[in-house]
Parts: C-alpha cells; sequence; structure tokens
C-alpha cells in the first residue's frame, strides 16, 4: 500500500524506508538556507540528519527560502509533506531509501520574508545554493561584476533587493542596528573558491550601497570555502515512480543520488557551527586542493564526456563511459592534459581520485542524463576546462584533447546532434552561443568572441589556430573521426 509522505507517516512508515530517528518537530532552526534543490538536500540536509540521528545539535535544523519562481513551487510542494524528503541512492548493489527531516520550514518566497528571518539570532549560518552563475563574477577579472543590470538595480533600490547579496545585505544591516551577532555565509556551490566568490560579491555590492557597512561586514562576516560532491539527477516522473513502487511512498518531489558525498569545509565559523565532523564532513585550513581536483578532474571530466555523447545522440553518462570512444577520450584527456597541471598535494592521488570518479560515472543506476551534464556551459567552461588550457599554454604543453572538448561544445552549441535531432540548449546565454556557434563553422574565431566565456584566452594565437583546426575536423568528418583522431596520434 503506497503512503503520502508527511508526518504522520513516520509513525508507522513502509518497512524498507528509513525514517528520523528524532521528532523534526522538536528540532530548533540555526541555518536559513537560500536555495532549496535536488543537490542541497541530498547533501546538505542529508549531513545535518546524519548528526540529528545521533542525537547531535538538534538547535541546527534548516529553514529553506528562496528568490526565484521555482523556489515558490517547491515550497508548496514541500509544505503539503511537512517538510519532508525521501532520499534514494541510486546504489547498483541495492537502492535504499530514507525520509530525511533535517528542514524544519520553508518561508515565503519573497525578500521581506528572507530578510525577516535573518534578523532572528537563532540565525547562526546562512547557506547557498544558487547556481555557479549566480555569483556575478566578471570573466575578465575574476571579481566582481558591478555593472550587471540586477546588482545596478540592488545599488539603486536598496531597500527592495532582488539580488541574494542585496537580501544579505539587508539582513547583516539590520542584525548590526539590532545588536545581534552577524550569521555565517557559506555557499555550497560548485565553483572555485565559492566562500570567496561569495566574499567579493557581498562586500563588493555592499561597498556601492554603504561603504561603512561594507567595512564592518569585511571585519565581521565569515565566508567559508568549501567543496562539495554528489551526483545528484534531476527529479522526473520517473523517480517519482521508482518511489511509489519500489519503496511504497508518494513523494511528489523525491531526491535519488549516487551514493557516494564529499563536503570538504574551511573551519571558519565565528558564529558557531553544528559537529558535522560526526556526520562525515571533513573540516581542514585549506580547501584549495580537495576543490581544484575536483573541478578539474570530476567536473572537467563530466564536460568532456557530455559533448560528444550528446553529438552521438547518447542520453546517459553511464551509456558514454560505455564507448569505447569517449572512455577512451576521457581517458587519455584526464591523464595527459589535466592532471599534469594540478599541484601536487600530499593529502590526495589524483589518479586514485580520477579512477573513483570514472567509477562513479558508469554507474548506471544513477542514469544521470547527458543533457544535465551539458547544461550551463558558458558558466562551466570557464571553470572546469578552460583554467587547465591556460595553464598549459602558459608552459607550453599541448592542449589536443582539451581543445577538442571546446570544438565540440561548440558544435553542441548549434542547437543540432549529428543525426539532425534538435538540441536544447539550456543555458542562460544559450541565444548567443547559438549564434557563435552557428558562424563559426566557416568563422571558428566566431565562437572565441565571447568575452565572458573566454576571456584572454581568446586572444592567444596558439589556441585561436588550434581551435579553427578542430572545429573544422569537427565539422567536416564527425565527433567520431575527432576522437578516433585524438586517440590515434
Amino acid at each position: 500500500m503506497v503512503k503520502k509522505l508527511d508526518r504522520h507517516l513516520l509513525a508507522e512508515p513502509p518497512k524498507n524506508v528509513s525514517v528520523p530517528a528524532y521528532e523534526p518537530q522538536s528540532l530548533k532552526p540555526g541555518i536559513l538556507h537560500i536555495g532549496v534543490g535536488n543537490f542541497h538536500r541530498a547533501h546538505q540536509a542529508f549531513y545535518l540528519d546524519r548528526l540529528f540521528n545521533m542525537g547531535l545539535d538538534l538547535d541546527w535544523a534548516i529553514i529553506g527560502s528562496g528568490v526565484k519562481p521555482q523556489d515558490a513551487a517547491m515550497r508548496e510542494t514541500l509544505k503539503a509533506q511537512d517538510w519532508l524528503t525521501t532520499i534514494v541512492e541510486l546504489d547498483p548493489s541495492g537502492l535504499s531509501a530514507m525520509v530525511c527531516g533535517a528542514m524544519i520550514d520553508y518561508i515565503d518566497v519573497d525578500p521581506a520574508s528572507i530578510i525577516a528571518t535573518l534578523t532572528r539570532p537563532e540565525i547562526r549560518i546562512v547557506s547557498l545554493t544558487i547556481t555557479e552563475g549566480g555569483y556575478f563574477v566578471d570573466p575578465q577579472t575574476g571579481g566582481f561584476d558591478v555593472g550587471h543590470p540586477d546588482i545596478v538595480a540592488d545599488i539603486e533600490t536598496p531597500s527592495a533587493p532582488r539580488t541574494v547579496f542585496g537580501i544579505l545585505i539587508a539582513g547583516l544591516r539590520r542584525r548590526r542596528e539590532l545588536g545581534h551577532a552577524p550569521f555565517t555565509v557559506m555557499s555550497c556551490d560548485n565553483l572555485p573558491e565559492n566562500g570567496h566568490a561569495t566574499r567579493n560579491a557581498v562586500i563588493g555590492l555592499g561597498r556601492e550601497m554603504d561603504p561603512e557597512l561594507a567595512r564592518w561586514m569585511k571585519e565581521n562576516v565569515a565566508f567559508p570555502n568549501g567543496m562539495v560532491d554528489c551526483i545528484t539527477p534531476a527529479t522526473s516522473e520517473r523517480e517519482r515512480d521508482l518511489v511509489r513502487s519500489k519503496f511504497d511512498l508518494d513523494d511528489a518531489a523525491p531526491v535519488v543520488c549516487e551514493p557516494f558525498r564529499q563536503w570538504v569545509l574551511e573551519d571558519n565559523f565565528p558564529a558557531g557551527r553544528p559537529a558535522l565532523e560526526n556526520a562525515g564532513v571533513q573540516f581542514v585550513d585549506d580547501v584549495a586542493p580537495y576543490e581544484l581536483v575536483k573541478l578539474r578532474i570530476l567536473n572537467g571530466g563530466h564536460a568532456a564526456i557530455a559533448y560528444p555523447a550528446a553529438l552521438l545522440g547518447i542520453e546517459f553518462a553511464h551509456e558514454a563511459m560505455a564507448n569505447p570512444l569517449v572512455r577512451g577520450y576521457l581517458d587519455r584527456l584526464v591523464h595527459e592534459e589535466i592532471i599534469p597541471v594540478i599541484p601536487a598535494s600530499e593529502n590526495i592521488d589524483p589518479f586514485a581520485y580520477y579512477e573513483r570518479a570514472a567509477e562513479r560515472f558508469s554507474n548506471s543506476a544513477v542514469r544521470d542524463t547527458i543533457a544535465r551534464l551539458c547544461l550551463d556551459g558558458s558558466n562551466r567552461q570557464p571553470k572546469f576546462i578552460l583554467p587547465s588550457i591556460s595553464e598549459r599554454l602558459a608552459k607550453g604543453l599541448p592542449v589536443e584533447g582539451l581543445v577538442l572538448e571546446v570544438a565540440l561544445w561548440c558544435r553542441y552549441c548549434t542547437g543540432t546532434d549529428e543525426a539532425g535531432n534538435p538540441i536544447i540548449l539550456d543555458d542562460e546565454n544559450a541565444g548567443l552561443l547559438r549564434q557563435k556557434a552557428k558562424r563559426a563553422r566557416k568563422e571558428p574565431a566566431a565562437f572565441l568572441e565571447m568575452d565572458q566565456v573566454f576571456g584572454p584566452l581568446a586572444h592567444h594565437s596558439g589556441f585561436r589556430s588550434a581551435f579553427a583546426d578542430t572545429l573544422q575536423l569537427v565539422w567536416q568528418k564527425g565527433a567520431t573521426a575527432a576522437l578516433e583522431n585524438y586517440l590515434r596520434d
């Protein structure tokens, strides 16, 4: 018998579903999280649930919030099930399901509600999953993009902020006026030095709004860096059906994820923090080595298999890994071009990390879609692929495989695969990407004109020449021939 997920189910759950050992309604909040998506629930909420199940730190529960229209829909969905979430771990040896109760509320999706909650003294951490592109990073300087239209709007009307960072500043200003200690701002997004990026956004916007407040925030607000990792596919009707049929549970928004998680955090929480080391979180002095390996190998590896797979009509990541050409390309690219420009670290073996990553990519139970891996390329390429190219060029090293990845991305951005089937570009710059990619068929340099993506790399003569030759090969002979050519050299 299928049971609806809500607080009543916790007293008598389906036999094959684990539920909290604590009473969710007895928890007290300590964290406001902005951006309650699948990854947050599979990762941060999971770790807190594990901690609460130990009977520890029950005053660090999550209050959810958001600033986008889809956040309002998520709020209504989760409200109907008392903020509970089913998390299914997709282990090929056997699926498992648990109900997570770490979130105890989800405030109305509007800036005023968020600001009011930010002033509550028990909120000591504000965490974020607002996507890699949500931090207003200037691609030319790597600093804060003060000229972005949304930022300009917040500067002009600070009393009605539209960005997360304008909202955070309003909350911090109000806490200061009330005499409350500032909260810690913790990014859980997948970008290099995410704490520094968050700090740049908050302080950078603050300087334009209120320089004196910006100085206070710079001296008193902590922005720890963190590295997060857990492959979490999107939820569709397939996942909802899986939860119903396999676990007799009706959850309108279940989360499915791989049975692997990693969270490495800089231990910089002056307002206090939950003892997440008891739940498996690694607290370190310097996150950068862990972060770099993950961004270059895991995220860069995802990009490397995504675009050739999409052009060849492959639907899932594990199917791409079963394709000898795609897998061979990834293996050689990582070993010969990516790992050699990752600085050595005594705590991390990049070759062992890659072997584990390849195993994760090959997990057929996850059914991670190639379409998901392809999305948001204009934000992801500058973080996951282009830095390796820049570093190799600076050292006079070859970039054949990395340039092939960029050429395949360009071909993908034209909007059709090699069989002529349409491709939907899920990217905030989709229109520009499509226009530039189509021009690039005859004029390769046109694709590199996007300074917001390529920055100074676009003007490197060696890169421009290699890209033009490789893109011509992809167009004339196809992705299969281009991969074969790379593996043959």
